[in-house]
């Protein structure tokens, strides 16, 4: 049998692994994405780096907090395998609808 403490471990380890992951993935993502350069653009137009760097982590906040409340949602009303199916084929329309975008030019 397992011991308490270490049950709680395993909990806090894992906590501390979807976090990272998080981190990583979102950071990666958004690594020089119009969102960052949009932020930089600002900070050096308005000479307030503070209040750009205010405005931009709430925004960034709150539009995580929306996909996070909506994925908890969708979660306990769709399976795992649709969501994913779900996702790629939106993944794929919008890939197919930039290259057509991009065609047209």
């Amino acid at each position: 049998m397992t011991a308490p403490s270490s049950i709680a471990k395993d909990g806090a380890n894992s906590q501390w692994k979807v976090f990272g992951t998080t981190f990583i993935t979102i950071f990666l993502a958004e690594l020089g994405d119009k969102t960052q350069v949009a932020t930089l653009l600002m900070s050096a137009e308005s000479h307030a780096p503070w209040i750009v760097f205010t405005g931009a982590a709430a925004a960034l906040v709150t539009t995580s907090l929306l996909g996070v409340l909506v994925g908890q949602w969708l979660s306990s009303r769709v399976s795992p395998k649709t969501l994913d199916t779900a996702a790629g084929i939106m993944l794929a329309f919008l890939s197919l609808w930039l290259f057509l975008d991009v065609m047209r030019m």
